[in-house]
């Protein structure tokens, strides 16, 4: 669900995922956990994906605006559900999403994003530092919505 825009998006990444793995099953080489390297094999698929699209590597400051539906209650208005979180980097444009996943969530480095998607090092931490400041940004505001209600 990280990787993609919804539901119906991820399940896609999913199918086409286990078929390349399947298809590769005989490339495992036993070194470390075969869901270690399943999940290698889905997020490189992930990345050819996005990579075939020619995403832009020019972007603007345009961004989706956050105040369309609100989630259920809270019962801890100082941390974000993570519900709230993966919401909010759905919405992320493609590029920030995808730099934000493998940055904070793959432990890749700026030069192995760049390298894997075609970009330089410094537009791999540009979009990384982009997409944290649109997170926080909208974080803020759902917890000050939250409040208010309250």
């Amino acid at each position: 669900m990280r990787y993609a825009t919804d539901r119906e998006a991820a399940e896609d990444f999913l199918q086409d995922g286990f078929i390349r793995v399947f298809e590769n099953v005989e490339k495992f080489r036993f070194e470390g956990s075969f869901e270690g390297w399943m999940r290698r094999v889905i997020v490189n698929m992930i990345i050819e994906s996005f990579r075939k699209k020619k995403i832009e590597t020019e972007f603007t400051d345009d961004f989706p605006d956050v105040d369309a539906e609100e989630s259920e209650d809270h019962t801890d208005e100082e941390v974000p559900l993570m519900s709230d979180l993966l919401e909010l980097i759905q919405q992320l444009p493609e590029r920030y999403r995808l730099v934000f996943n493998l940055y904070v969530l793959e432990e890749r480095t700026h030069d192995q994003i760049a390298e894997q998607l075609g970009i330089s090092s410094g537009t791999s931490k540009s979009n990384l530092s982009r997409a944290r400041k649109w997170l926080q940004e909208r974080l803020k505001k759902k917890s000050k919505k939250e409040a208010a209600k309250i």
